[in-house]
């Protein structure tokens, strides 16, 4: 028995048999962590005008745009508007957003934002007018129309007001046809670029190899390459077809890794602790101190017959309470053994928060720390 336990500790010393157990990774499809340069979003801007609204829309006074791209639409349509004043509170200016799928062909459709632009109240029930969306290069690519979805709600009445959601902003679903094909296509580039969504070397490693893997038995060589913690590049074999080449890719498996990060939100008292995060054994006391100030003032008489006054005496009582003050020695050698540790002190989440900004300034914390 002593002859076998020799040798598992001299193997786990040479390297052969890990001496601790190995980390669990998370296996994910590269369709999954990675998506395709050439297959991004284009991003679309118009100014449009919604109409129908019940006395929610802008006031021509305040928003003189509006009234303009009014008589502007209605001369359009045949309609003069010469001398004549409008004060119809029914309509409103927006700008409508939109993002052009990748590969997207002409008479396919797709959702849209709107947004009010001048001081309208609520766009619920209201109807986009026909609004044009250009690209970054001043092309149009996409027309926009159709009655606008509101989740928000409001309700005003003579003391009082009632408001839940936004009300100024809503969507078109499927509101907009696209009139012209992109540029660039899907079978003209002569490489498949892939974007890691989270960059990490370790990660791009291993996508590299697993597509060589892939790519030694199937066209008989190496075509993926890394470029740097976010780019790998896939080279088109000569006999292949570039989507089927990409539906193949997309569907390997890697081991996905990340790096130890804990992200803390101040403002809603959000933390999220990566699954690696590790803090060197360090000592935390944590303890609220509570001051309480009471006034008992002491009205004093005179004594009968004397020429005293009534006086008020101060009388102050200072009390100070340090509410659950404890020590506690605290070491992450795993993410299970940091939180129990940080939930022995009996901490909340704001307490949290600044044990870990000072145990990262105290240099025990081996993780990157975000605020947000």
């Amino acid at each position: 028995m002593r002859k076998f336990l020799a040798l598992v500790i001299a193997l786990a010393m040479s390297g052969i048999l890990p001496a601790q157990p190995a980390q669990a990774t998370a296996i994910a499809r590269i369709k999954d962590i990675a998506s395709l340069q050439a297959g991004r979003d284009n991003q679309l801007i118009g100014y449009g005008l919604v109409v129908g609204l019940q006395g929610s829309g802008d006031s021509l006074r305040a928003s003189p745009f509006t009234e303009q791209s009014l008589r502007a639409m209605l001369q359009n349509l045949g309609i003069s508007t010469q001398g004549g004043e409008n004060r119809s509170k029914n309509i409103a200016a927006v700008m409508v957003t939109a993002n052009l799928p990748p590969f997207a062909s002409p008479g396919s459709r797709m959702d849209v934002s709107v947004s009010s632009l001048g001081d309208a109240t609520s766009l619920r029930g209201g109807t986009l007018v026909m609004t044009s969306l250009t690209g970054a290069d001043g092309q149009i690519y996409a027309v926009a129309q159709g009655a606008i979805i509101v989740s928000g709600f409001s309700a005003t009445g003579d003391a009082a007001q009632l408001t839940q959601g936004v009300t100024t902003a809503g969507r078109v679903p499927n509101g907009a046809i696209i009139e012209r094909p992109l540029p660039s296509r899907f079978k003209d580039s002569v490489n498949l670029v892939l974007q890691l969504r989270n960059p990490d070397f370790s990660t791009a490693v291993r996508m590299q190899d697993a597509i060589n893997t892939y790519a030694a038995g199937v066209y008989g060589g190496r075509i993926a390459e890394v470029n740097d913690n976010q780019e790998v590049v896939v080279a088109k074999p000569r006999n292949a077809d570039l989507a089927r080449l990409m539906a193949e890719i997309e569907n390997l498996v890697v081991e996905a890794d990340s790096p130890a990060r804990v992200v803390v939100n101040e403002r809603t008292g959000t933390i999220i602790i990566g699954a690696d995060v590790r803090i060197s054994q360090v000592a935390v006391s944590y303890g609220t101190l509570t001051v309480q100030v009471t006034e008992n003032p002491t009205v004093v008489q005179p004594l009968p017959f004397s020429d005293g006054v009534t006086a008020v005496q101060p009388s102050t009582d200072i009390i100070a309470n340090q509410a659950g003050s404890k020590i506690a020695v605290l070491s992450g050698p795993n993410l299970k053994t940091l939180v129990s540790g940080l939930n022995s002190i009996g901490v909340k989440p704001d307490g949290i928060i600044a044990i870990l900004q000072g145990i990262k300034s105290a240099g025990a914390l081996h993780a990157e720390l975000v605020l947000q």
